[in-house]
């Protein structure tokens, strides 16, 4: 994650405390990996850490580097005992998009792949865990507090406020366009939770779609029920998610909402995982014109998520705020208005209200 480490220090190099130190913090090129003959690896740093606090970004999930996701994250974890072995003061992880947060179901005969890393990290030496948007709220619950923080940031506020910024600008456009014309519509019952927090965000309508899986399949839709509590004719409907991954989900949900006629269907999620065929879906959508927008952060490095290769993406960029989550961190600062519930009222009345 070295360029997206590197927008991150030349964000926190801005903050008055930490001008002092902006040509000896940043270590983005401190770690190397030596590869052995017979495959094995070693990770070496090349700079004195001793008695200082740590910021380590990884990515196991898609990266610039082109590494598996079982590689990146070994890589991840011979990376936190070198650091541990160097006397860093305090090791955080910052994993923006947490690859294996799908994986935390205990059933009887199956792995909680979740579970496997953070105990993992924990066990290494890792004290603090910071991501965007996990899968579940209940994943924070497998780290033990006592042993290593967790701070889970709801990144779908980020998004709001790019609504608010680009699309809606005031108050009388909520009132009079958003209000009356939009609607917030989930993927699946799981994700009803997300689409809600948008409705009641800027008081629009609520659509909940109901998936059932193949589960004989991987990535497979059986069929697709849409409730709700007042008709989609000529809404302008914004499907939530946390992830687009295959995009097979939504293309569904696309294809099942469509023959409603709403006005125009966009899609707003934070993670852009967008494995093959994500872009071939998505870009004939756009041009069979069931498909306005795509709206994403940054938070997975992904060759496949720019606007050049998918129509009508837009990218927002979350690396000022991981600039301001590391500040209050190091500062022992409170987040409490990280977390804080967004109101797109009180946001285009006091815009400054909502300053991290």
């Amino acid at each position: 994650m070295k360029e997206y480490a590197s927008r991150v220090v030349e964000q926190v190099t801005k903050f008055s405390s930490f001008v002092s130190i902006a040509e000896t913090c940043n270590a983005v090129d401190a770690l190397k990996t030596d590869r052995f003959g017979d495959g094995e690896m070693e990770v070496v740093i090349n700079t004195s850490i001793r008695g200082k606090d740590v910021i380590l970004f990884t990515s196991c999930a898609r990266n610039e580097a082109n590494i598996a996701v079982e590689e990146a994250k070994i890589e991840a974890y011979h990376a936190v005992d070198a650091l541990k072995r160097s006397q860093a003061t305090r090791i955080i992880l910052f994993e923006p998009f947490v690859s294996c947060s799908r994986s935390d179901r205990t059933t009887r005969r199956s792995s909680v792949g979740l579970w496997v890393h953070f105990k993992t990290l924990v066990s290494l030496g890792t004290q603090h865990i910071v991501t965007y948007q996990l899968h579940s709220d209940k994943s924070k619950s497998m780290i033990d507090p006592t042993l290593c923080k967790v701070d889970d940031i709801p990144a779908l506020t980020l998004l709001k406020r790019y609504l608010c910024a680009v699309y809606i600008r005031n108050s009388n456009s909520l009132e009079e366009e958003v209000r009356p014309h939009w609607a917030f519509c989930s993927v699946d019952a799981g994700g009803e939770k997300l689409a809600r927090d948008f409705a009641n965000a800027f008081g629009a309508p609520l659509v909940v779609a109901h998936k059932q899986r193949d589960y004989s399949q991987a990535n497979t839709i059986e069929s697709i029920n849409i409730l709700s509590a007042e008709p989609i004719e000529g809404k302008i409907l914004w499907i939530v998610d946390d992830m687009v991954d295959t995009a097979g989900s939504v293309a569904s949900l696309i294809g099942a909402l469509a023959p409603l006629k709403p006005a125009e269907i966009n899609i707003i999620a934070v993670h852009a995982i967008f494995s093959p065929p994500a872009s071939q879906r998505l870009n004939q959508l756009s041009e069979q014109g069931l498909l306005r927008r795509i709206i994403v952060t940054d938070t997975v490095y992904c060759p496949y998520s720019t606007p050049e290769r998918i129509l009508n993406l837009e990218v927002v960029s979350s690396t000022e705020l991981s600039a301001k989550i590391i500040m209050a961190i190091v500062n022992n600062s409170p987040m409490s208005k990280l977390l804080q519930p967004f109101n797109a009222e009180t946001y285009l009345r006091s815009p400054m209200l909502f300053n991290y």
